[in-house]
């Protein structure tokens, strides 16, 4: 298929398509990125891969051309006609329409066989995070992430700690997954443009995770420090004992007035683990 904004408008119109503001669509029209994407991504014949909002198929397209077997989830199913027009002759390419949020992707996997698994995409900026949140808690097994995402997510994404940025989400993140930022993406690749940059962010797989006695109390714990994240974690942890808390805290050189963000997750592992009875 063909890359440019004349192209991808001429495309859309004969299909009489409509951009659907609901559904954050901006769709890429800039060839040597989505080649740099797939390039820095890994992605190889023994790959198999994850796109969520496949939108016209740009991004798809080449993926095909270099993973073994490509599973889509696309929500608007006005784009069928578009995406079977771009995709034909693609024999390891299968699109489920339906809320990715919604899908059973684990059970969808079983229908494949690879030796890795990754998540390449163009996220619709409104539910980047929620799309996140469902790869870790459904237990999706990817080995890598690579997704396209706005900037001012993906700045959260990999805040540190002390960081304006740093938050309950970067913590999660960073307990599973090693962020990384690949590179900066214009607002002037995209049709409609959209209001902001984007940036595009890799998480790999940690091979050694976190030795946690109750991975259920750490992720409570973590929340429940970033309630109000303005707050000590005196205040925001009055529920807890604060006995244990103050005792790790104190290894760190901090005391309860500290704020969340101003710990690591290494900090917040501790104090976990000396609250598990």
């Amino acid at each position: 298929m063909e890359y440019s904004p004349r192209k991808m408008n001429e495309l859309l119109d004969s299909h009489d398509f409509k951009f659907k503001k609901k559904f954050g669509q901006n769709f890429i029209v800039d060839q040597n990125i989505i080649d740099k994407i797939i390039f820095d991504s890994g992605v190889d014949s023994d790959t198999m891969v994850i796109e969520i909002g496949p939108g016209a198929g740009s991004l798809t397209y080449k993926l095909a051309c270099s993973c073994k077997n490509i599973l889509c989830y696309e929500i608007d199913e006005t784009l069928k006609d578009i995406l079977s027009s771009n995709l034909s002759g693609l024999a390891n390419v299968d699109i489920k329409y339906c809320d990715f949020l919604n899908a059973d992707v684990v059970s969808d996997l079983k229908n494949y066989s690879y030796n890795k698994l990754f998540v390449v995409a163009n996220l619709p900026y409104y539910i980047t995070t929620p799309i996140i949140m469902k790869i870790i808690e459904d237990k999706i097994p990817v080995d890598k992430i690579v997704v396209m995402v706005q900037k001012e997510v993906g700045d959260r994404f990999k805040a540190l700690p002390g960081s304006r940025d740093y938050g309950s989400l970067s913590i999660f993140l960073n307990y599973y997954f090693d962020v990384a930022k690949l590179m900066d993406i214009s607002r002037n690749i995209f049709i409609p443009k959209p209001n902001v940059d984007s940036i595009v962010v890799e998480f790999r797989r940690k091979k050694n995770c976190f030795s946690l006695k109750d991975e259920e109390l750490f992720f409570r714990l973590v929340r429940d420090s970033f309630r109000q994240k303005r707050k000590t974690i005196r205040n925001n942890l009055s529920n807890y004992d604060l006995h244990v808390i103050e005792n790790v805290l104190n290894k760190y050189g901090y005391d309860l007035s500290v704020r969340a963000e101003a710990l690591s997750i290494d900090i917040f592992v501790d104090i976990s683990n000396n609250l598990t009875k």
